[in-house]
């Protein structure tokens, strides 16, 4: 492919300056157009639309969406359309990564509004005003964008994580933007491809869509074992396979984001979605200890274990090798001579003396706000946020590697912790987890914005910039919507219309920990213990066979919050790659230039195609 990388060598064995000096000579552009007028307008206003569907898709599933390919898309073919219109002239491909990172942020803001603020309404009873409901989301992610300043070094400069979903937003600018010689063409095709096959599986999956198109007799199933189930009902122990969650999607976006991933990573996934749906949920199911079958319940069990895992190996990985974190402060307090290449890196990078001062003085406020809003007393708040810093730790491993970001299972830890430090205060237990919810969100989805930039030369501080911008643009639109949908009334929670899975399991989960720690089923705890030692040993295997252990941690553990289908289709995607590179062997063929010379290109085409006409889909059955 066209843009410069690191091979896998070099990550493991160059120095993190030597990095940056290979960044700033085969790969920064400059002073090139990035974040100006038009790329920050273009970027809020499809920020604001994108966010609607976001919270569309959070409302029915508990989901949030990646919308960075699909605004990137849509802004170069609204400027190339302008252009031939003789209205100013294309975006360039900085310009057009800018307003990515501002859509994206857009999107993602939404997430608040699909658990810990329902939650609090249906526990408390209570409307919280929309002006409150707006600066609350705002102040939350602005801490999320400055908790990740510290990070970016560790983990897109040092580390290079893949953030598979910013990978593949890279790699669609990259194509989109080269001049159109031959191996352009190639990829644009490729992209193309990719994107109208996962895009006709999504228009076929829907029966609304296939009825308006009198094409019923095309239309798939949503499940590909739903042909089974005519005939039989497969179980393990007495529990259907499909309510374990063990099915097979006929959408292919995640076999897309599985391409994007390492072969270790998605085949930690599997392994752990194995054991945890074909062994573990079956029995404890049968013996009772989960209370019936389905996600929902099988999950409120799966998520200790899992996110503890997550935790220590996260944590171990991090304070293993702090140097990264301890250079950047030291330069920050000490003022010592810089080669010409570090004061460079200094006009472009994110400051640090943003984070030191932004932090305590947004952290200030929103331990304000909790408290005179919604009832956080202030110690309580004040320990949520340096809670906020070990969270954002695990979600950003995880979204680097997976572009998963667990934050539902990383607001259960706060609500475990602040079921012993306030005991019965089901209010201050859902806040406290919105805030480290919330905020490693952010975080992640600013690294997984930096990282196309990264990819192609940006300037990291404009996307921050355009990422604080993303926020409250997404605000403007989003909030007064989520309002109308329930129009003052919170008995819509939950209902047919509103179903809040996500707001419904945060819920669940305060009411289960009022009593404390103790209100865990034994094995649940068990687990706790399990996972924690698993994690470490895991991290320790890791480092001292130089990352060649075969398991990694936070996929692991991440396959303890998905669903099985979910990590099947990643390692699916995953292993379709790894087989055309061991099978194909003549360069010069077709599948060898499409599958291995540019997997990435197919996988980000794939991605793009099938969230693009999802959405559509989306917004189509819900206007019929």
């Amino acid at each position: 492919m066209s843009i410069p990388q690191l091979t896998p060598e070099q990550i493991q064995t160059m120095t993190l300056e030597e990095k940056d000096q290979w960044w700033l000579k085969n790969v920064f552009k400059g002073n090139a157009p990035q974040l100006n007028l038009r790329s920050a307008l273009t970027g809020m206003l499809l920020g604001g639309v994108l966010s609607l569907t976001n919270l569309y898709v959070g409302i029915k599933t508990g989901w949030t969406l990646g919308v960075g390919v699909t605004s990137v898309i849509l802004s170069f073919a609204i400027f190339k359309l302008f252009s031939k219109l003789g209205i100013g002239k294309e975006m360039t491909v900085l310009e057009n990564n800018a307003m990515q990172s501002i859509a994206t942020s857009a999107g993602y803001m939404t997430a608040p509004m699909m658990a810990s603020l329902p939650a609090y309404m249906m526990v408390t009873g209570n409307v919280i005003p929309m002006w409150q409901t707006y600066w609350w989301i705002c102040a939350l992610s602005v801490l999320g964008v400055l908790f990740a300043f510290p990070l970016k070094k560790r983990f897109i400069n040092d580390e290079q994580l893949p953030f598979p979903e910013g990978y593949a937003a890279g790699i669609v600018l990259d194509s989109l933007h080269q001049d159109t010689g031959k191996e352009g063409l190639f990829k644009a095709k490729l992209l193309m491809g990719g994107a109208g096959l996962a895009a006709l599986i999504e228009t076929l999956r829907s029966e609304k869509v296939t009825q308006a198109l009198k094409i019923p007799f095309l239309q798939l199933p949503e499940y590909w074992d739903d042909f089974i189930y005519k005939f039989a009902t497969p179980a393990i122990m007495g529990t259907p396979l499909k309510d374990l969650t063990i099915r097979l999607d006929t959408s292919i976006v995640l076999m897309g984001t599985g391409g994007l991933m390492s072969m270790k990573t998605a085949m930690s996934l599997l392994l752990g979605a194995l054991f945890n749906y074909l062994f573990l949920a079956p029995i404890l199911i049968n013996q009772g200890i989960i209370t019936g079958p389905g996600f929902k319940a099988i999950t409120m069990w799966a998520l200790w274990g899992g996110t503890a895992i997550m935790t220590t190996s996260s944590l171990y990985s991090f304070f293993s090798k702090p140097q990264v974190i301890i250079s950047a402060f030291t330069r920050l307090m000490k003022k010592s001579i810089q080669s010409e290449q570090s004061h460079q890196l200094d006009k472009i990078e994110l400051p640090m003396w943003v984070f030191v001062v932004g932090i305590p003085l947004v952290g200030a406020v929103t331990v304000w706000m909790g408290h005179v809003w919604f009832g956080v007393e202030y110690w309580l708040g004040i320990i949520a946020v340096p809670l906020v810093f070990i969270f954002t730790l695990i979600a950003v491993n995880a979204t680097g590697l997976t572009a998963i970001t667990p934050g539902g299972a990383l607001g259960k830890l706060t609500q475990i912790t602040y079921s012993v430090l306030a005991p019965g205060n089901i209010p201050t237990n859902l806040m406290t987890a919105g805030i480290t919810s919330e905020v490693s969100l952010n975080a992640s989805n600013l690294l997984m914005d930096i990282k196309p930039g990264y990819m192609l030369g940006g300037k990291p501080r404009h996307q921050a910039v355009g990422h604080v911008l993303g926020i409250f643009a997404g605000g403007l639109v989003a909030v007064p919507v989520f309002y109308a949908l329930f129009n003052n009334d919170i008995t819509k929670f939950t209902s047919e219309q509103m179903p809040l899975p996500g707001a419904a399991i945060w819920k669940a989960v305060a009411e289960v920990l009022t009593k404390g720690l103790s209100t865990l089923h034994p094995t649940a705890q068990l687990a706790v213990l399990i996972g924690a030692i698993l994690g470490i040993v895991i991290e320790v295997l890791n480092q001292k066979s130089k990352g060649k252990f075969p398991i990694s941690g936070v996929g692991l553990g991440l396959a303890f919050v998905l669903r099985f289908t979910d990590s099947l289709m990643m390692a699916l995607g995953a292993l379709f790659f790894w087989f055309m590179s061991k099978k194909i062997k003549d360069e010069k063929s077709f599948s060898f230039r499409a599958f291995v010379q540019n997997q990435e290109t197919v996988a980000a085409g794939v991605i793009a195609g099938g969230s693009i006409v999802g959405l559509l889909i989306l917004i189509f059955e819900t206007l019929l």
